[in-house]
């Protein structure tokens, strides 16, 4: 084995339970998130137990107590305490609960009497602490570059008008810099947390209860059971499991570790390359957090800014992953075809009848998540209700499952701890969001970019790509767009791209940096799971998903692809686009159904061919069409004839 695969590293699973809940820590997870999770049923379905209702903003920093409290019990300050609780976590875990506890409190008072300003100095200094402990939550649960981008941007209200251009802005001392933070309504309670609070925070929980009462290992079977018998069937296998589980759980790294773990090792087993299987799955996993009806964090945070439903959101997201997963589909079919795989023995893939006998009800959870989403617009109670229904499936298939108390206390500490990471990261995002805000640089940020671009959309969505990008290197998906939703995306939308189409662009190019190199978490994650080179399995994946970079300029220019337009403009484009997909899939694998293999010559005006039909525009389309169609018909005439 080269010594660059050996070298591969290993990623840990960010949504494992964390070793260092065991003992009193885990029980004082539990009380914890409990506290939380009974708090959100109550604020979300406004249940007003006991009399208990408490105003938003109360609620808000009740959940940064109990779940930001969480958060310094599972996260460890350096690596070495993975495994124990050091005392001054306890401290600083009863000291975020406290603090939080105190402001809820005092809400009201703040908000009628305008703490954002006029907060008392031992006031300010309290939120001096709780800044401090935000940032340590974030530098645990998030990258370098996150915390200090929190740091830096959450300090900048105070040298902002000593700044040049256009990030000059309304300058703050620092303690007043803590009270707009602390006390004010733009920045760690902002938008982004409210959010978390109000949508997000059942999601979580219900991807957590699917896969700790089987659903992860049903949508493997159930998609092995349907095409692991097919030619190269287990990276078929791969490309549905992981859109089906990764539509749910919203996290491409964490998507790779559950589903990964087998179906890698099975596509290599069937002939697939290590790197090739490490990049299907590495792609398959980071479309997930595109798909609805999940599609992680940004998503209910774009609906928030964009002020329409979730169920708006997607929709317009729908096409482009479906798109994006008939790519991978027949990437992965021609690779298959070209190198003549089969699928796994018939002996090794489970029935397709029992297996849905088993498992029915996930996919019943997830067709009645859809409709009250869709239907009934259930944004906030919806995923509470599927929670419902799967806990008491296990529990009445206790013999099967094996469900238990001990289950149910272990899953309300994994829920917990999945939120405890939104709610630390999303904290210390409030602190950027309430910078720029407070001091005006967002909107001039915006403006001026407009300016620069001096109309030329082109320029416009380069900046915003380039940009996308190199934040998404460094921070979540969630992270990187509310930051550029922020600052960027009214800059398209000033350029006169629609809405819609303008912040899903950002996300997209967020995401985009989890299959390319250098960064290339899935991708690096897949590789250590196949044993393969990580930069090679980085670049494979760039290759195989490379739709997912061309589709967000798409449907900019063209909104049809996310649902914008007349019925005969959406299906021209839906067309146009599957034609171009089918000619960049020949192209980048190597074969044409029907023909045959593909040699070098030939696969250069197919590849040109598809490219031009991804263009919004009719001539292109029929040029593009009419130069792959040539280089198909040349390379048919091309090939040997067998005599007579």
């Amino acid at each position: 084995m080269s010594s660059t695969v050996a070298a591969a590293p290993v990623i840990e699973d960010p949504e494992a339970r964390s070793g260092r809940l065991t003992g009193a820590a885990f029980w004082a997870a539990f009380v914890l998130s409990a506290a939380g999770l009974l708090l959100t049923i109550n604020q979300v379905f406004n249940l007003g137990v006991g009399g208990f209702r408490p105003i938003s903003t109360a609620y808000y920093y009740l959940i940064i107590g109990c779940f930001g409290g969480f958060a310094f019990l599972a996260f460890p300050a350096i690596k070495r305490q993975k495994t124990h609780v050091p005392w001054f976590d306890w401290l600083l875990a009863a000291a975020t609960l406290g603090i939080s506890v105190w402001l809820a409190t005092v809400s009201l008072t703040i908000q009628l009497a305008g703490w954002n300003a006029t907060a008392p100095d031992w006031a300010a200094w309290l939120g001096v602490a709780l800044i401090v402990m935000i940032l340590d939550g974030v530098r645990r649960t998030g990258e370098n570059v996150l915390f200090f981008a929190c740091l830096i941007f959450g300090a900048f209200p105070i040298f902002a008008g000593d700044m040049p251009g256009f990030l000059w802005g309304v300058e703050f001392s620092p303690l007043d810099t803590v009270r707009e933070h602390v006390f004010g309504t733009e920045s760690i309670i902002g938008i982004p947390m409210q959010v978390v609070a109000d949508t997000l925070i059942g999601f979580l929980v219900f991807g957590v209860v699917l896969s700790a009462t089987g659903g992860a290992a049903f949508f493997m079977d159930f998609a092995l059971a349907l095409m692991g018998t097919s030619r190269g069937g287990p990276a078929k296998v791969a490309v549905v499991s992981s859109a089906t589980f990764g539509m749910l759980s919203g996290s491409p790294t964490s998507n790779v570790l559950t589903t990964g773990t087998l179906t890698i090792p099975t596509m290599k087993r069937c002939g697939y390359s290590a790197h090739y299987a490490g990049a299907v799955e590495a792609c398959s996993s980071t479309g997930g957090a595109l798909m609805p009806p999940v599609m992680g964090a940004a998503a209910f945070i774009m609906a928030t800014f964009l002020n329409v439903p979730y169920a708006e959101v997607m929709l317009a997201a729908l096409l482009p992953s479906v798109l994006f997963y008939a790519a991978l589909f027949l990437q992965t079919d021609l690779y298959a075809v070209r190198k003549g795989l089969r699928g796994v023995p018939k002996s090794e893939v489970p029935p397709l009848g029992p297996t849905l006998a088993s498992g029915w009800y996930f996919i019943g959870a997830i067709v009645g998540l859809t409709v009250l989403l869709l239907a009934f617009r259930m944004e906030a109670q919806a995923p509470f209700w599927v929670c419902l229904f799967l806990l008491v499936v296990a529990v009445l298939r206790r013999k099967v499952t094996g469900f238990n108390l001990m289950s149910f206390c272990r899953l309300v500490v994994d829920g917990g701890q999945a939120v405890a990471q939104i709610v630390a990261l999303i904290a210390g995002i409030g602190l950027i969001i309430g910078a720029l805000s407070v001091t005006g640089v967002a909107n001039s940020f915006s403006r001026e970019l407009v300016q620069y671009a001096a109309g030329n959309i082109g320029l416009l969505l380069f900046f915003g790509a380039i940009t996308s990008f190199i934040l998404g290197m460094g921070m979540t998906a969630s992270a990187c767009y509310i930051f550029l939703a922020i600052v960027l995306a009214p800059a398209l939308v000033q350029a006169g791209l629609d809405p819609m189409a303008s912040h899903l662009y950002v996300l997209y190019w967020g995401i985009v940096s989890f299959i390319t190199p250098p960064v290339a978490l899935a991708a690096i994650a897949a590789a250590s799971i196949a044993k393969s080179s990580p930069m090679k399995t980085g670049l494979m994946s760039l290759r195989i998903g490379c739709l997912l970079m061309l589709l967000p300029v798409l449907f900019v220019l063209q909104p049809a692809l996310i649902l914008r337009g007349d019925l005969p403009l959406i299906l021209q484009s839906v067309a146009t686009a599957g034609v171009a997909i089918f000619m960049l899939a020949s192209a980048f694998e190597g074969y044409v159904y029907g023909v045959g293999a593909t040699p070098t010559w030939a696969r250069i005006p197919i590849l040109v061919g598809g490219l031009l039909l991804l263009i919004p525009e009719g001539m292109t389309d029929l040029l593009g069409l009419g130069i792959a169609l040539a280089g198909i018909l040349a390379m048919w005439l091309a090939r040997p004839r067998v005599a007579a």
